[in-house]
């Protein structure tokens, strides 16, 4: 038998069982035969000397922002590097399909801070499908896209903040199933981003029934992981009771200190929900501080109508000290119900390259630094970087996200961002971060357990046929890693370094990391939902 063939490698195969020591051979792109150690290999196989080393399924990155990454950069270094073979992308319910030419000109300036928006960039694309196609020219990791609710309540109704009239619920309706048919797993949304958080909890309940009727899931970035975190969370899960749309709830966290210590009062909501017949999973990442948009932190009021005037509103003196009243007084709804704290507020990332220095460095000590009120530099930052600034969030609790990552309906996903200066280092080092920092340093989770998190169970979620496990006849989507040197590199202040222990991914069979190097193949497709259950 021709191939590849990992010789002596531990097996832990992404159900949670005990590992094992095997031959695993890979041709044909699937894994083609696991037997026990034998001299020599099979015949006419290529063999890598895998003694010591954890052959398991490709890491699922359930949460990631590389919508456009993945189109620009396609070898995708910062995600294969960690031993990452699929992502879900679409996420929040912000993303660029399906648009028409209006809608797509106020995305790409609304989430710039994630994406970036990058000079002379083809947007062939204006629908679900004609995005997946483009995925498919050639990329380095696996794709599936969750169709932004966000997204679709804008090309439906615009900006405005009330409920839609039937014909445009139907026009929502319609969308969602349009781009599920076209090959959406699912349906995202962005309830603390404006204008997918419009929407009340009525209109989530008919377009992810639409979701469930045609065997997607939803995941919602529910509306406060703040003040209210917890109520925010109990109406996603009745969304779902009430849809009967399976739920997975993106980056589950517990932050702010109002939420310190309080995971246990999460978990056993959800269990309960589960208990009483609701489908949820979850995924987190391995960090304490969040990252998102410095606008995302105004009152949904004042972005209403869409990124011009959010910044008019901005401009005008009266306007912008209601804005400040009340995320300084009362907490906007854009940061949380929490009042902000200028000095958990980082810069990383700008749009503006005049304005790039001013990462790494907080709101708090910016205003310091030139004498100014913090709320003011704050305008005058969205003002001059067109609202194009990204930013750390420093608001964890280590206690949360170790209680939350044991749960067994846990998922991997990193909420990488790829653009700016020092973007949060979570979209190089989740997956060895976990590997190596949780499981060998800390022991939170054990190995076999941690591996099913970030594979086998985010397979299931997916509705992935013949992915995510290491048996034979699945396709060959692996990482081989030392367990006893994998670990994160990346830094908040250096954090796009490449992890250590990882000296080879496969993607559909073909290494795309050997010797821990890119090989510049590009295997990666997308990977579509059908109502028939395959891939």
């Amino acid at each position: 038998m021709g191939g590849l063939v990992f010789r002596g490698a531990t097996v832990v195969d992404g159900t949670g069982a005990a590992s094992y020591v095997a031959d695993v051979t890979v041709a044909g792109g699937r894994i083609a035969e696991i037997v026990p150690p034998r001299n020599g290999g099979s015949a006419g196989s290529r063999a890598v000397d895998a003694a010591g080393l954890v052959l398991a399924p490709g890491f699922i990155d359930m949460h990631a922002h590389s919508d456009l990454a993945l189109l620009s950069e396609p070898d995708h270094l910062a995600k294969v590097g960690q031993g990452v073979t699929c992502e879900v992308l679409g996420q929040d319910g912000l993303s660029y399909a399906p648009v028409d030419d209006t809608t797509l000109a106020q995305l790409r300036r609304q989430i710039a801070g994630w994406n970036g928006d990058p000079d002379g960039f083809d947007w062939d694309w204006r629908s679900v499908g004609e995005y997946l196609a483009r995925l498919d020219r050639g990329i380095a990791v696996n794709a599936c896209y969750l169709v932004p609710q966000g997204t679709v309540r804008m090309l439906a109704m615009g900006w405005d903040a009330r409920p839609p009239t039937a014909a445009e619920l139907e026009r929502q309706k319609a969308l969602v199933a349009d781009a599920m048919a076209e090959g959406a797993v699912g349906m995202s949304s962005g309830l603390t981003y404006t204008p997918g958080m419009y929407a009340g909890t009525d209109e989530l309940v008919e377009l992810c029934r639409v979701v469930a009727r045609l065997g997607g899931y939803y995941s919602p970035h529910h509306r406060s992981y703040g003040a209210g975190a917890i109520e925010a969370y109990a109406e996603m899960v009745e969304v779902s009771r009430a849809s009967g749309c399976p739920l997975h709830l993106a980056h589950a966290t517990m932050n702010f200190a109002v939420n310190a210590g309080r995971a246990g009062e999460l978990l056993r909501l959800l269990d309960a929900a589960a208990e009483g017949g609701c489908d949820i999973t979850f995924d987190t990442y391995p960090y304490l501080p969040g990252s998102t948009t410095l606008a995302a932190l105004l009152p949904s009021w004042a972005s209403e109508g869409g990124p011009d005037h959010a910044l008019s509103r901005l401009r005008e003196p009266a306007t912008a000290e209601r804005i400040r009243r009340v995320m300084e007084e009362d907490g906007s709804d854009g940061c949380h119900g929490v009042p902000v704290d200028w000095d958990t507020i980082r810069i990383s990332g700008t749009r503006s390259p005049a304005l790039a220095g001013r990462a790494g460095q907080t709101i708090a000590q910016l205003a310091s630094a030139s004498g100014r009120a913090p709320f003011e530099v704050y305008r005058e930052q969205l003002i001059d970087d067109g609202l194009g600034t990204t930013i750390l969030q420093l608001v964890g609790n280590e206690e949360n996200v170790r209680a939350i990552m044991r749960h067994p309906a846990h998922t991997g996903g990193s909420d990488g961002l790829l653009t700016g200066a020092r973007p949060h280092p979570r979209a190089w080092g989740s997956f060895p971060r976990y590997l190596g920092h949780y499981v060998r340093d800390e022991g939170v989770l054990g190995l076999e357990e941690c591996v099913a998190h970030l594979t086998g169970n985010a397979a299931r979620r997916l509705r992935l046929v013949g992915r995510g496990l290491v048996r034979p006849g699945y396709h060959a989507d692996l990482v081989l890693f030392d367990p006893s040197t994998v670990a994160d590199t990346a830094t908040f202040d250096d954090p796009r370094r490449q992890p250590t222990g990882i000296p080879y991914v496969l993607v559909g069979g073909v290494a795309v990391i050997a010797d821990g190097r890119h090989t510049g193949a590009l295997p990666g497709r997308a990977l579509r939902h059908t109502t028939r259950g395959t891939r």
